[in-house]
């Protein structure tokens, strides 16, 4: 039987985030993808110009019918919009026997906005990551769950550690945001252990949905049955190749290349 995976997240017209980006990479994965949306999106590389949120009702239905037809053996979050929607999907989640749970915490856009309100946090905090296997914050997603400012390397250990606390296994802080001009460096503490992956920063503009397109791919690697470290290593691997090798679409910041990976390395 073929591996199955779930993304819960909101719907980007653009095709370059969101629940596209995310069945893009599991098809790529070789992952059939499956979708519960949260929210429908007006959006292209230019930005977001109008957010209409799932009603309530439809998301639990969604989430309702896929347990009762597919084997779902790993689950991802995107885009949850609030504290209703969040806590909808925790409570189904609880009920559910989807294997392990990504959570990539979208709450700051790309210009520092805050996309989910205050208490939105507090529930991911509270209620989300106590059932999470991974989270993959970047670092003002990071700042925003660990309440703290990170400014070095020694602060990121820190607010890994503190995030872990909260319940989740592994915590990947993701390094796009950081101020270093020459590498892109994720810190991944899993369990007890602790690790960087390194790599070059490329200068491009073409990075709209990196975030859903690294995560989908751990989520993808995990329901083929990959250990955690074999899935985020292809997974860094997976999104670097996508955005060294840019499509070079739209008048903005461009989709990344969910085929660059295969293609490049003939897998």
């Amino acid at each position: 039987m073929f591996p199955q995976a779930v993304t819960i997240a909101g719907s980007d017209s653009g095709g370059g985030a969101g629940i596209q980006a995310d069945i893009k990479t599991f098809q790529e994965r070789r992952v059939f993808g499956m979708s519960a949306i949260t929210a429908i999106t007006a959006q292209n590389t230019l930005g977001v110009h109008a957010i209409h949120p799932v009603p309530i009702d439809i998301l639990a239905t969604q989430l309702d019918v896929l347990n009762d037809d597919f084997k779902i053996t790993a689950v991802k979050t995107g885009m949850l919009v609030d504290e209703a929607h969040i806590l909808t999907v925790v409570d189904k989640l609880q009920h559910f026997n989807w294997g392990k749970l990504i959570v990539d915490p979208v709450m700051i856009a790309k210009g520092g906005a805050s996309l989910v309100s205050p208490e939105a946090i507090h529930t991911i905090r509270t209620k989300l990551l106590p059932l999470a296997s991974i989270i993959t914050p970047n670092i003002p997603e990071a700042e925003a769950l660990a309440e703290m400012n990170i400014d070095t390397t020694v602060d990121i250990q820190k607010a890994a550690e503190h995030i872990q606390s909260l319940g989740v296994q592994t915590v990947i802080i993701k390094g796009g945001h950081s101020a270093d001009n020459e590498a892109s460096n994720d810190y991944i503490l899993d369990g007890a252990t602790s690790y960087w992956l390194k790599t070059a920063r490329i200068d491009t503009s073409q990075t709209h949905g990196t975030g859903c397109t690294f995560s989908a791919c751990i989520t993808a690697e995990l329901a083929k049955g990959a250990t955690t470290e074999h899935a985020i290593r292809t997974a860094k691997d997976f999104i670097s190749d996508a955005i060294q090798y840019p499509l070079n679409i739209g008048n903005g910041h461009g989709p990344t290349n969910h085929w660059a990976y295969g293609k490049e390395r003939k897998i």
